[in-house]
């Protein structure tokens, strides 16, 4: 029964915290505190793979999907297969993709085994490496995967963390383009 009682108390305690801190850590998905500023640029990429560097004046009058990702983990591996649909889908529209190759562990920092992964997944849109974290940070960014949305005005619109909510996240880029 003590240990029901602790639960319960935990449980009350975490519905708190996240009622108190709205936008924190504790609610990845909520709307961070620049989203519709200028989103940040890629200057901080150590290397780009299938593309030439692209800055944010060769994206402005575009729509852009920004995605912080790393090959080891199995919660970007299951977004993969969305991201590269909207990339199909829509690149021929105006969407541009960006990767974000951000890594978690030590091993990930190695440049040679990723472009044997973007191969063996078949990514073909942009991957930036942030292998020193620039992007990652200069995003604010705490989650893998997390998917930004920019408008073509070069805002921050949107964005999602984790698997899940694909419909929305299309919805999403749809009306960005101009085709919802």
């Amino acid at each position: 029964m003590k240990f029901l009682h602790l639960v319960v108390a935990a449980a009350a305690f975490s519905a708190a915290l996240c009622a108190a801190w709205p936008g924190s850590w504790l609610d990845a998905n909520a709307q961070t505190p620049w989203v519709d500023a200028p989103a940040p640029g890629f200057d901080g990429a150590t290397q780009w793979l299938n593309s030439p560097p692209l800055t944010t004046q060769d994206l402005h009058g575009k729509v852009v999907l920004v995605e912080f990702w790393t090959r080891e983990c199995i919660n970007c591996l299951h977004v993969l297969p969305h991201t590269k649909a909207l990339y199909d889908r829509y690149a021929g529209d105006g969407l541009v993709v960006v990767g974000v190759h951000t890594p978690e562990y030590e091993e990930e920092h190695d440049v040679f085994s990723l472009r044997q992964a973007i191969r063996t997944l078949g990514i073909r849109y942009p991957v930036a490496v942030d292998n020193d974290n620039r992007i990652w940070n200069a995003y604010g960014n705490r989650f893998w995967p997390a998917i930004y949305l920019i408008d073509r005005d070069g805002h921050v619109v949107y964005r999602h963390v984790g698997e899940g909510d694909y419909d929305q996240t299309e919805a999403k880029v749809r009306e960005l383009l101009g085709k919802a």
